[in-house]
């Protein structure tokens, strides 16, 4: 059995600056496993048609957290990076306006923004109506009837399924932040008002695909990484990890980074914790490439339209250098399987593309992270704490761990 001081699970953005950072640190005793052939999980990039296509969907690095950023440019210099100022779109009756919805009514037709507007006053929070539990009945209390409908509700149904109430309402305050007073107000001046979403400003390399980045990291580690390693058991008391080629791994710290909904076996956990695993939900997503280029300067293009089976397309000629086309992004639940979708040639499956928000998730981890966390097992990132980070906050909560875990041992 090999044993190492620190086994790293998952080569994506949060095991590859855990790994890059204890090496900083002076550590020599850890080793990555990773399932796939190459390293960068859900921000891989494959050449299409002659440049980069990210086959886990739209990934790029935010501009928000400046001490990120300066660390992920020691391995990919600031240089090499384009900054770009966001450009995304709601695609909906028959029109296409600025995300967020609330804050760019004003681009509608006259009579479209009556109704929005309207709708929007007569909505529960701004009405004195209590805040309800359930996320559909959320939906129309926060943003009124007419966002609800038309896009809000058939958009997560298309992109999380179709049962919307099985998730919470906890996560909610992701959403822009816009009153009907700054609503109207947007919609006399012609301009948005109101707490715009992040992301508004991104960089995204000029020569490469967003997948360089996560390349260069893990080369930097290389001859601690092992690649083809599918992660099948976990025994919490003895610290040993098994592959589905038979390997053990024993450690005296273990990062995971994984899915623990990927994991067949668990060993040595209480068998509500083991229960509960089994109560996580995420969906997984289809990235498929079309040749055609778009007549479009958006980035992004949202679509509530349910007669579509994707809800986004990433128009990447708009910020990948000397590209064409654009890629759709579709839950794998409503894929088209069609004899002529299946023959066309570049699209890519993501069993796991986000964590779902369910009711009884906080719980859960909570249970889960503070028990596995005293066995010496720590849960990082997107799937290791079943969050949906986007990759700069992955690699803040990296740094953050090994800060923390270092100090400890």
């Amino acid at each position: 059995m090999e044993k190492y001081k620190y086994l790293i699970l998952g080569a994506g953005p949060a095991g590859l600056t855990a790994a890059n950072r204890l090496k900083q640190l002076g550590e020599d005793s850890f080793l990555v496993l990773e399932a796939e052939k190459e390293a960068g999980g859900l921000c891989r990039s494959e050449l299409v048609d002659g440049s980069p296509l990210d086959i886990g969907g739209g990934h790029f690095l935010d501009v928000r957290r400046p001490k990120v950023n300066e660390y992920l440019f020691g391995f990919m210099p600031e240089d090499e990076w384009d900054i770009y100022e966001r450009d995304s779109r709601i695609a909906i009756n028959g029109e296409e306006v600025s995300h967020p919805l609330e804050a760019n009514i004003w681009q509608m037709s006259i009579d479209e923004q009556i109704k929005y507007l309207t709708s929007i006053a007569e909505a529960g929070c701004n009405s004195g109506v209590p805040m309800p539990e359930s996320f559909v009945s959320w939906i129309y209390w926060k943003l009124g009837k007419e966002i609800a409908d038309n896009y809000m509700i058939p958009y997560n149904q298309k992109m999380f399924g179709e049962e919307l109430d099985e998730l919470g309402t906890y996560w909610l305050d992701k959403l822009p932040n816009v009153s009907f007073e700054e609503t109207l107000r947007s919609c006399l001046m012609h301009k948005p008002y109101g707490t715009q979403p992040g992301h508004a400003s991104f960089y995204y390399p000029k020569e490469y695909g967003y997948g360089e980045l996560w390349l260069r990291m893990a080369k930097t580690i290389e001859k601690h990484m092992e690649y083809n390693k599918v992660v099948s058991k976990m025994d919490f008391e003895n610290k040993v990890v098994k592959t589905q080629d038979g390997t053990e791994y024993s450690a005296d710290i273990i990062i995971t980074t994984i899915p623990w909904e990927s994991i067949k076996y668990f060993e040595n956990m209480p068998e509500n914790l083991c229960n509960s695993i089994k109560e996580l939900r995420h969906t997984g997503v289809e990235i498929r490439y079309h040749e055609k280029t778009l007549d479009t300067e958006a980035q992004w293009i949202y679509y509530p339209d349910k007669e579509l089976k994707y809800h986004r397309i990433l128009v990447r000629s708009n910020f990948c250098p000397g590209s064409k086309g654009y890629w759709t992004e579709t839950n794998l639940q409503r894929v088209d399987n069609s004899a002529e979708m299946k023959e066309q040639e570049y699209s890519f499956g993501n069993t796991y593309a986000y964590p779902l928000n369910t009711k009884n998730k906080p719980q859960i981890m909570k249970n889960l992270l503070e028990w596995t966390a005293g066995k010496s097992v720590y849960g990082l990132g997107r799937w290791g704490e079943h969050q949906h980070y986007n990759s700069d906050r992955t690699v803040e909560r990296a740094l953050e761990l090994v800060e923390e875990i270092t100090e400890i041992k």
